[in-house]
């Protein structure tokens, strides 16, 4: 996990004249689960919009895997992104769904190419816990389990990325417990790396190997849980972050015992 997977230098960007990103750096380790924590407005979802490749920044650099991915559109990039409202087709089944995007590459035209795609996407969903909803439609699913397919969907084109849009704001606490788990395994069993946006202090703290903090377009303070709860960098992180977080741990408490 120690190699440089992706390297952000000095990454700016300015909305309607106010900065959103004041020269952002950080870096994401292979394999690593790598948490955006701060609260809105910080500039956490303008840089996963930037990694993705769906906004330019005004300044800086993107490197991943050693090469400069800067201008690069979002196609060839080798990244998936897993959207807070799910995105899902609401007219495709869920294995339809899986499949899209691998359909419509050059590929995988022609009878075996579709072949091969069907396998691929009822292997996933298999992975995933899905194969009993494959002839479903969205609408049909539970909210974690509409989140599940568009994890599969995405996982389905083995990207070397996945980043995630505050994937778990929508649910209940015992799904999001659940998906937690599931990323987890996820992350270990295929050795991916991803990239979690969120302003939920305990979910950061509980999924992450490192958590990167943010206030008003700055990095506060980038390290691992144990050494942020040990080593705070300044106030705000003692205080927002901290102080936030037993309170949501205690929250959560209680809810699970009720």
């Amino acid at each position: 996990m120690n190699e440089i997977k992706l390297l952000a230098k000095d990454l700016e960007m300015v909305f309607d004249g106010k900065q959103t990103l004041n020269k952002v750096n950080f870096d994401v380790r292979n394999g690593e689960f790598l948490s955006i924590l701060g609260p809105s407005g910080c500039g956490k979802t303008t840089i996963l919009r930037i990694l993705i490749g769906l906004l330019k920044p005004v300044g800086g650099t993107i490197i991943k895997d050693g090469v400069d991915i800067t201008q690069l559109p979002p196609a060839a990039r080798g990244m998936g992104i897993v959207f807070q409202n799910y995105a899902l087709f609401e007219n495709m089944t869920v294995l339809q769904n899986v499949e899209y995007a691998l359909k419509i590459r050059k590929e995988n035209k022609g009878a075996e190419g579709r072949k091969l795609v069907r396998q691929r996407a009822l292997d996933m969903l298999a992975q995933m816990g899905l194969s009993e909803h494959a002839d479903k439609l969205p609408a049909m699913l539970s909210g974690g389990q509409q989140q599940r397919v568009a994890i599969a969907r995405t996982m389905v084109l083995n990207p070397d990325i996945i980043l995630f849009d505050e994937p778990m704001s929508a649910l209940d606490v015992e799904t999001r417990l659940a998906l937690r788990a599931e990323l987890k395994r996820i992350q270990k069993e295929f050795g991916t790396t991803m990239i979690y946006i969120t302003h939920d202090q305990e979910e950061a703290f509980a999924m992450s190997d490192r958590i990167m903090i943010m206030r008003e377009a700055n990095v506060v303070q980038l390290d691992t849980p144990e050494n942020i709860i040990d080593h705070p960098a300044d106030d705000y992180v003692r205080t927002f972050v901290l102080k936030n977080l037993q309170i949501k741990i205690d929250s959560l408490m209680k809810c699970v015992r009720n």
